[in-house]
This record gives structure tokens, sequence and C-alpha cells, in this order.
């Protein structure tokens, strides 16, 4: 059995973590938790706080934008969201 990743010890780190892993839908805890999963160590106090504000978009706009159903709207297109759909473009299906 393997073991569950390490949990960050910053609290803000755990906190976005979380936040990231128990969106609401399932699909979300997968595209965007895997994402933190891998990022949360590198990410600088700025991307934290792009991913914040990213994860305040509802998650229905969310996954369709993630997947590549609809197209992300000028508004809220910013570096962290586009990075967030690289990510979870390359997962495999």
């Amino acid at each position: 059995m393997t073991e569950p990743a390490p949990q960050p010890q910053d609290p803000r780190r755990r906190r976005l973590l979380f936040r990231a892993t128990h969106r609401g839908t399932h699909e979300n805890d997968l595209l965007i938790g895997g994402y933190v999963r891998r990022h949360i160590d590198a990410l600088t106090d700025a991307e934290m706080d792009a991913l914040e504000e990213v994860m305040e978009l509802p998650d229905a706009d969310l996954a369709d934008w993630l997947t590549g159903r609809r197209p992300v709207p000028a508004e809220v297109d910013s570096p962290m969201l586009r990075a967030l759909r690289a990510f979870a473009l390359q997962r495999p299906r």
C-alpha cells in the first residue's frame, strides 16, 4: 500500500490543499487538488493569492474551463488559471 503524500507544515498551505481537494465536486477535487498536491510546496505567496482567487470561482465554470469544454473568459483569465488548465488537460483520461 502506498503512503499518503506528506502534508505541508505551513498552515496556509495546508488550508489551500484542503480547500483544493474538498471543492464539492469530484471532478474539481481531482483537477484542482491534483495541481495543488503537486505544486503546493513551491508556490510563492503571490501564486497562493492567485490560487485563492481562482478557487473563489464557481465550481461548474471551473470544471468547464479546466477541461476545455468552454473557453476561459477574458475577465477571469490569469496565469494561475492557465496553469491549472494546462495541468488538467495533460492528465490521462
